[in-house]
């Protein structure tokens, strides 16, 4: 449905577009270069994506949904674990308006403005090619600013600029360079001692969200989770499998390659024995009594000469939407080069976000080691 004129001039008449009364204003540049005029204190902001959370409690001081009048129900949705934490902490983001089920796909632009934004953040992926007819255009024609980060398509280009554009327009600048610096240190350490490294890379099977199919093998050539695995020293085997981001290798082929790792991710909770459970809420136990009968399914890759020698992990998926990715960059690390990183702690790195950043208690199991003890 198509935004009429009339509903954009009565948006902007009640301060939709402007912001109301507020008429101080500064101009931002996004990760598409875009210049943008923002409000200095925005008071009523739509996220294009509620897993946005993630991002803005590392740089927000408080209650990160503070100023937040919308988005999707994409985290109650896929990360409901860390929704109940969230929820526990500030009841009131049960009562923000949820503007679609899982994704900003699901979002209109009338249902945006009928919550008279004043400033609009959306994830990159939600730009339109051509434009026309799109929430963007529409957005723009009732005069409501929109920025565009990226947290997931290219995390190692886009990360520290969409951190800084979050700090300059929420006035986080401080404790947004605090966390940036602290990212920095860490990958940082990952370059550094690869580079000075010069023997093989280890050959990597990620396999997502392992049990959610029947068949073998989704998984990921490029981009986010490929480009973590990259940086942190491993050797993709789906790296020429497929010419998408996402694909299917069919199990003759990665039986074929063969891998010296195999590597899984999932995100579910207690609530659901039959998946992969992993991330808050969830215990050591749980993760790995889940793991193990997932891969006892798995004849396939239960087979792999790596999952026979004890060469098989899984990770909490959700961390590569975030600047969190930086665990999934360490975990890697750790797990292709044991020896070069025998110091490296991820699980105390994860303990250091959330005691010098988040206004949350870190809880749960967020990677797990597939054991060849009986």
């Amino acid at each position: 449905m198509r935004f009429s004129s009339w509903a954009m001039a009565v948006a902007i008449a009640i301060g939709g577009g402007t912001g109301g009364c507020q008429v101080q204003a500064k101009t931002v540049t996004d990760i598409f270069q875009r210049r943008v005029e923002v409000p200095d204190n925005p008071q009523r902001i739509v996220l294009g994506e509620s897993r946005m959370l993630y991002s803005l409690a590392l740089i927000e001081n408080g209650d990160p949904s503070a100023n937040v009048v919308g988005w999707p129900g994409d985290m109650a949705h896929y990360d409901p674990q860390s929704w109940q934490i969230y929820l526990k902490a500030f009841p009131h983001i049960a009562t923000i308006p949820q503007l679609g089920n899982t994704s900003y796909d699901q979002m209109s632009a009338e249902k945006i403005l009928a919550l008279r934004p004043d400033l609009v953040i959306l994830p990159r992926y939600a730009k339109n090619p051509s434009g026309e007819g799109s929430i963007e255009q529409q957005l723009q024609k009732a005069n409501v600013p929109f920025i565009y980060v990226d947290f997931r398509v290219d995390q190692l280009n886009n990360t520290i600029p969409s951190l800084k554009l979050l700090g300059e327009v929420l006035n986080t600048q401080q404790k947004a360079q605090r966390f940036i610096t602290f990212y920095q240190q860490h990958m940082n350490h990952i370059t550094q001692t690869l580079a000075a490294y010069h023997g093989p890379k280890p050959t990597v099977m990620l396999q997502l969200h392992l049990g959610r199919r029947e068949s073998c093998c989704t998984t990921v050539s490029k981009g986010n989770l490929a480009d973590l695995l990259q940086f942190a020293g491993g050797d993709n085997i789906a790296r020429k499998a497929f010419k998408g981001v996402y694909g299917e290798m069919n199990p003759e082929s990665v039986i074929a390659a063969n891998p010296d790792i195999y590597m899984t991710t999932g995100m579910s909770g207690p609530e659901k024995p039959d998946d992969l459970q992993l991330g808050p809420l969830v215990s050591q136990r749980q993760a790995q009594d889940s793991f193990k009968k997932l891969m006892s399914q798995q004849p396939i890759l239960s087979s792999l000469q790596a999952v026979r020698e004890g060469k098989a992990y899984s990770l909490w998926h959700n961390f590569y939407l975030s600047p969190y990715h930086l665990i999934d960059v360490e975990i890697f690390a750790k797990v292709f080069y044991p020896q070069l990183f025998a110091s490296l702690n991820p699980d105390q790195t994860l303990n250091d976000i959330y005691q010098q950043f988040l206004p949350i208690q870190l809880t749960g199991t967020y990677w797990t080691h597939l054991s060849t003890q009986p």
